[in-house]
């Protein structure tokens, strides 16, 4: 009986190993710590193996047209409905999965800046002494939503001359290292800096929210664990942890 049991055993985890899989996973970076949170538990629960690269979600884009491979994305809902379109993804994949705002970070030790009105926000920022936000040029969603935002705003040129522009990393960080005492940024992406205060998002009147999308490659070998992959990325009771990451449900 000892023997069979064992035999039995060795046969599960030999079927188990056969079906485990390794997945590509490219997402922006304002879904990473989503991400983070999510694999550790679809791991031990699927037995695959997933490979995150995260990047900005031009970048991403750009790396794909230069045929890097990948089983599953998230990305921006444009950026998702044009690689459809050129057949890059499956359509019928494409999956809402979050959504999130524009943020302010801070030094821990400044006073809260005042969000609560556009107004409000526009003396916020004129009164700084530096701002820094992601480069547009980089592909960046963020940067390329706050120029618009200034635009909005009229204040693009009283801007331009205290600016911080970030191409790696979180923009906050210019803040935590005393570059910039404001930071504006995708709250997800804020709060991954533990050394500034995020103050919260900026006001709704001129807030841009970016909706993040998942989808299955076109070309992956791995069809059922990228299935897997992107359901869990999916589940409705994930909503805890989009919520403690700066970011809600699509």
């Amino acid at each position: 009986m000892l023997r069979l049991s064992l035999a039995l055993g060795m046969l599960a985890a030999a079927v188990t190993t056969a079906s485990a899989a390794n997945i590509k996973l490219l997402t922006t970076g304002a879904y990473r710590p989503v991400v983070q949170d999510i694999l550790p538990n679809f791991e031990k629960q699927s037995g695959h193996k997933v490979t995150v690269v995260s990047d900005t979600a031009g970048a991403l884009i750009r790396r794909l047209r230069s045929g890097e491979a990948f089983d599953v994305i998230v990305l921006t809902s444009d950026g998702l409905d044009a690689l459809a379109d050129i057949g890059t993804v499956s359509a019928d994949s494409i999956t809402p999965l979050a959504r999130v705002g524009i943020g302010v970070a801070v030094p821990l030790s400044a006073p809260q800046p005042n969000l609560y009105s556009v107004e409000a926000f526009r003396q916020t920022l004129l009164g700084a002494r530096r701002i820094a936000y992601m480069d547009p040029n980089t592909g960046s969603t963020s940067g390329n939503a706050i120029v618009a935002i200034f635009q909005t705003m009229g204040i693009s040129s009283e801007v331009a001359k205290k600016t911080v522009l970030v191409r790696m990393g979180p923009a906050a960080d210019a803040v935590a290292r005393g570059d910039a005492d404001i930071a504006l940024q995708q709250a997800s992406e804020i709060k991954l800096v533990p050394s500034v205060r995020f103050a919260g998002l900026i006001p709704a009147q001129v807030q841009v929210y970016t909706t993040y999308t998942g989808a299955i490659s076109a070309a992956t070998q791995q069809q059922d664990a990228a299935t897997a992959l992107l359901s869990a990325l999916s589940d409705p009771g994930n909503e805890a942890i989009l919520k403690r990451r700066g970011l809600e449900a699509p």
